[in-house]
């Protein structure tokens, strides 16, 4: 009996110190973190510690924290305005700002990212306040933001100006393998015939490709002010554009009710018809049966489940909008190849089928200038269906 309760005893001993050690270890990385400590009593919303970083961060004396309310403190009325805002804090075990200015002794301001936790130290319920200056993160952002903004700006006039001065040369290199071509067609050898006829091949590829490069610039740079704009006109307007194609190749096109919005006409008659050429030229063995449809993001969520987090994402978040698609029963995407294909210059299938692997990556930019998100569910064989989504902006259905 005497060794189990000297056994009790021991391990009692050993947890104390256990607790004391780590009572001074935190004590320690409270005194010397890079973030600001805060520390309150849950209950009341008193300020019972402050660490040095904070003082040092804000330029208030610790005497300035100590005794006081949070919601007394003027330089958090962005965190807690006053007493009935502390609840917040006293109700929920995490709280997470990413992003809120504090004031300054000397009057000036920072920006903090203010995380909080509650947890209970012996009897007492306590709130611990981390606040980490982000000031210099964001104004690094900011710059890096302004800088590839720029920098896109300089690569589009570049793509902009080395196409348009290209097509001068071109067109005369054009002019003269034509020439060549229909002068000594029957006068050469076959091996000449079939030189020229590479060389007429090659300029007129490469001037589509300019052209095609030239609309792939004028997206973000010749871009329209949004007005109100019709999408059943557009599509028309699209349909109007691709008649030829349409009726070469017999291809059924059909559409539900489409909305009004605010955008660019131009470029959203480019988007549809865009994608409908795309549907009518990767068609299987069938006759093309395209169908353009458009549902609000409540009616999608309603019939769908909830949208997939790769377009509600931070840098794509739609939480109003339409969400727009066109299905086809073509030759089909291979999975891998979802996201390749909206990549500039990108051809899946060689020159099996025409084109210069650009027209998708112009959709891309367009959807894009809108804060949208264009994706592509298919399978080999099993035909496509392009989806794209943009904000509401105010549009109804007709």
């Amino acid at each position: 009996m005497k060794a189990v309760i000297r056994n009790q005893d021991t391990m009692r001993k050993r947890a104390e110190e256990a607790l004391s050690t780590s009572g001074i270890w935190y004590r320690r990385l409270f005194e010397t973190t890079k973030d600001g400590i805060l520390i309150l009593d849950a209950e009341t919303g008193m300020i019972v510690d402050v660490n040095p970083f904070l003082v040092e961060m804000l330029g208030f004396s610790h005497e300035q924290f100590m005794g006081k309310r949070i919601w007394e403190l003027g330089f958090f009325k962005d965190i807690v305005k006053n007493k009935a805002n502390f609840l917040e804090l006293q109700q929920k075990e995490y709280i997470r700002y990413e992003d809120l200015p504090l004031e300054t002794a000397d009057g000036g301001r920072i920006d903090v990212e203010f995380i909080s936790n509650t947890y209970r130290v012996g009897h007492q319920k306590v709130i611990q306040c981390n606040i980490r200056d982000i000031t210099e993160r964001k104004q690094a952002l900011k710059k890096t933001m302004a800088d590839l903004e720029r920098s896109n700006k300089d690569l589009e006039q570049f793509a902009y100006v080395a196409s348009h001065d290209l097509q001068e040369p071109l067109r005369m290199v054009a002019s003269y393998t034509q020439l060549l071509a229909k002068r000594y067609q029957d006068k050469l050898d076959a091996d000449a015939n079939e030189f020229i006829g590479y060389a007429v091949d090659g300029a007129n590829r490469m001037q589509k490709m300019i052209n095609d490069l030239l609309l792939y610039s004028r997206v973000g740079t010749r871009g329209k002010l949004f007005e109100t704009v019709d999408c059943t006109a557009i599509l028309s307007q699209a349909l109007t554009n691709l008649e030829m194609a349409i009726e070469e190749t017999g291809a059924v096109i059909t559409h539900d009710p489409l909305p009004t919005m605010t955008g660019d006409e131009s470029q959203l008659v480019q988007l549809f018809q865009n994608l409908i050429d795309n549907a009518i030229k990767f068609r299987g063995k069938e006759t093309p049966h395209i169908h353009i449809s458009c549902k609000s993001i409540e009616e999608w969520e309603v019939q769908n489940g909830e949208l997939k987090s790769e377009i509600r994402n931070p840098k794509s978040k739609i939480e109003e909008g339409w969400i727009f698609s066109v299905r086809d029963n073509g030759i089909g995407i291979d999975p891998q190849d979802r996201e390749q294909i909206f990549t500039i210059f990108q051809r899946l299938h060689g020159r099996d089928y025409s084109g210069t692997g650009i027209g998708l990556s112009i959709c891309k930019r367009v959807v894009e200038r809108y804060g949208g998100k264009i994706w592509v569910e298919s399978e080999p064989a099993k035909g496509s269906t392009f989806y794209f989504a943009i904000p509401k902006r105010g549009g109804k259905k007709i």
